[in-house]
C-alpha cells in the first residue's frame, strides 16, 4: 500500500501540472479520492469513461486509475444517469482518479509525443508548435520513405492508419502532435514540416494538407495516447513498487 497523497505529489511534480496550460475541462490532477486516502495498485487508461471505471472496480484493493481525459472532459454535467454511476461505480470500489492531459503530452520522457517518436524509431525531436507558451509537438529530421514512415506507424500503433500522400515521397522533416491535432496542418506546414503525424482532425484537413504539400497521417486519437498513461504508470510503479496495469478501452477514432 502506498498513500494516495504521496502518489499525487510524485505524479503533480513529475508532470509539471501546476504549471503546464491546457483546456478547461482537462481539470488535471487529483479527480476524484479515495476514503481510505490509500492505494494497493496503480491501473491506466485513456478515458475516465463508464466501462473503464467498472472493470477497474473490479481490481483487487484500492486502485488510482490514471488517465488522459478525466470525468470533466465534457464540460460540467449534472450528477445523473452515466456521470452518477460512473462515480459511484468509483466511490463504492474505493477508487482515486488522476488525470493528465497536456502535461501528459508533451512530457519529455513520458509524453505521448515522444513515447510515440520512440516507438517510432527516432533517437532525436526537438519541440515545435507554439502554444499558450509551450511547445506542444515533437519534430525530427529523418530520411525515410512516406512508405517506411507508414510501416513503422502501423507497427507502433497497433493498426492500419489514414494517410493523406500530399507530400514528398522521401520524407525530410516530420512533426508529431498526438491526439487531435489535424486542424493544425496549415500551422505546421508554415514550420517546415513536410510529413505530419497527429491522431484525428477535420475533413477539411485532407485536401489542405494536399494543397500545402504536406503528408499527413491519422494514427487515431486513441492509439496515439495510449503511450503517456502506460508510460507514467510504470514510471509510478517503479517508484513505488504497486503493481500497474494498461486497461484498453479502444474506440476506433
Amino acid at each position: 500500500m502506498a498513500s494516495l497523497h504521496s502518489l499525487t505529489k510524485l505524479l503533480d511534480s513529475e508532470l509539471s501540472i501546476a504549471s503546464i496550460p491546457d483546456y478547461p475541462g482537462a481539470v488535471n490532477g487529483l479527480q476524484l479520492e479515495n476514503s481510505s486516502g490509500r492505494i494497493a495498485r496503480i491501473i491506466a487508461a485513456v478515458d475516465a469513461c463508464e466501462p473503464v471505471i467498472e472493470q477497474a472496480a473490479r481490481a483487487d484493493g484500492p486502485v488510482l486509475l490514471i488517465v488522459h481525459h478525466g470525468l470533466f472532459w465534457s464540460g460540467v454535467q449534472p450528477m445523473r444517469g452515466p456521470v452518477f454511476r460512473k462515480t459511484a461505480t468509483a466511490i463504492r470500489a474505493g477508487m482515486a482518479i488522476y488525470s493528465a492531459h497536456i502535461p501528459l503530452d508533451v512530457h519529455p520522457r513520458h509524453g505521448n509525443n515522444a513515447q510515440l517518436a520512440a516507438a517510432l524509431g527516432l533517437r532525436r525531436t526537438t519541440p515545435f508548435f507554439p502554444w499558450k507558451g509551450i511547445q506542444l509537438g515533437v519534430c525530427a529530421t529523418v530520411s525515410m520513405t512516406r512508405e517506411t514512415l507508414v510501416q513503422r506507424c502501423e507497427t507502433a500503433l497497433g493498426g492500419p492508419l489514414h494517410l493523406c500522400p500530399g507530400g514528398p515521397a522521401k520524407i525530410r522533416r516530420l512533426g508529431i502532435i498526438t491526439g487531435g491535432a489535424g486542424s493544425e496542418i496549415a500551422a505546421a506546414a508554415a514550420a517546415g514540416i513536410d510529413t505530419f503525424l497527429t491522431g484525428e482532425g477535420p475533413h477539411w484537413s485532407y485536401t489542405a494538407a494536399e494543397e500545402l504539400g504536406v503528408n499527413l497521417l491519422y494514427g487515431g486519437h486513441y492509439a496515439t495516447e495510449t503511450f503517456g498513461v502506460k508510460a507514467v504508470a510504470a514510471w509510478l510503479s517503479a517508484r513505488t513498487r504497486l503493481p500497474w496495469s494498461f486497461l484498453d478501452h479502444p474506440t476506433g477514432l
